[in-house]
């Protein structure tokens, strides 16, 4: 039987059908090598009418409230007559695989909104804390016709760049406790921000949210900036009373007509779709390594010689390497 329809789902993401829309991501998302094949004809398609919109990544520590300030810049923007997507990527177990998926529950308001779609996706292990096809959802999305697609991260952690290298303006939330927040984050993550938001900057807490601010701007000052003559601002705001979520939207759209006029936001795009076919190739060339039958056959014996003691994981892993390029070189 007949799964996905190919030209039904082509048209569908094209009229911004939001049922299509999912779909599509299913297909994108499935690990089958016909289903694989299939998303790439129907990228393929759909790649001119793509690159349109603001991709907007959001980091933060859990708890910060991420789903929280979300929701609110959401709400602010749809109400300026624009549609927005929301790729929200839950941690997968190590052990099951499974996943929550439970960010629409968080996001009620949000979710209701027609010109709205809220895909929660899991990460499937990849590290990053996104999806190991968000990069593909997002060009769908845009070629729905969303104009902000916004990627909610799993959390802060060192490989987080990976999000940062598939969006135009990456945004950190903070909590306003700079003292203990800063202990458990890298430098290269606040390196890769455009903006810090100290969240939860309430009634009662405002003291604490300023001194965070100071701390977080003077450990800035250290940092060399992403682009020369540009300096990652902090700001305060409060996502649950939706205070300072306006001006934070308004910073990013400053932001990128800034970097647009300076040709900074075409090259940052450029070597997005670089790093991103070095990765899918790299990706490519481990499917088909670990699938060749004698590589297969290979990792027994090699891993039977490690358990004896005759070689070591270096050396074995040489020779699996070199049993598969002579395999293509003979």
């Amino acid at each position: 039987m007949k799964i996905f329809d190919e030209a039904a789902l082509v048209s569908g993401i094209r009229n911004g059908n939001r049922r299509a829309l999912a779909r599509g991501i299913t297909l994108v998302e499935s690990t089958r090598a016909a289903d694989m094949e299939l998303a790439q004809r129907m990228l393929q398609q759909l790649m001119p009418h793509t690159g349109k919109s603001v991709r907007l990544g959001i980091t933060g520590v859990p708890g910060v409230g991420k789903s929280t300030f979300i929701e609110a810049l959401g709400l602010h923007v749809a109400a300026q007559q624009k549609r927005v997507a929301v790729l929200a990527v839950d941690p997968s177990s190590p052990y099951t695989g499974g996943s929550i998926l439970g960010d629409k529950t968080r996001m009620t308001e949000l979710s209701r909104l027609e010109e709205v779609f809220i895909r929660p996706s899991p990460t499937g292990g990849t590290l990053g804390g996104v999806s190991r096809k968000t990069r593909e959802s997002i060009l769908l999305c845009e070629a729905a016709g969303y104009d902000v697609v916004i990627v909610e991260t799993v959390g802060v952690g060192q490989s987080e760049y990976e999000v940062a290298s598939m969006v135009d303006f990456f945004l950190m939330l903070m909590l306003p406790n700079a003292g203990d927040s800063l202990q458990g984050i890298k430098r290269g993550i606040m390196e890769l921000a455009d903006l810090i938001l100290v969240n939860k900057a309430d009634a009662g807490f405002e003291a604490r949210a300023e001194a965070a601010k100071r701390e977080y701007s003077n450990a800035l000052h250290l940092l060399r900036p992403k682009y020369p003559g540009y300096t990652t601002e902090v700001k305060l705001c409060s996502a649950l009373h939706k205070n300072g979520v306006a001006e934070a939207w308004e910073h990013v759209q400053t932001y990128l007509a800034r970097l647009g006029s300076d040709g900074h936001f075409i090259q940052n795009r450029n070597r997005q779709l670089i790093h991103w076919t070095r990765r899918l190739t790299e990706e490519l060339l481990l499917a088909r390594l670990w699938e060749h039958p004698d590589v297969k056959t290979g990792w027994d014996t090699e891993t039977a010689r490690i358990r004896s003691g005759e070689t070591t994981p270096v050396l074995a892993g040489q020779t699996l390497i070199e049993t598969f390029r002579k395999s293509y070189s003979a």
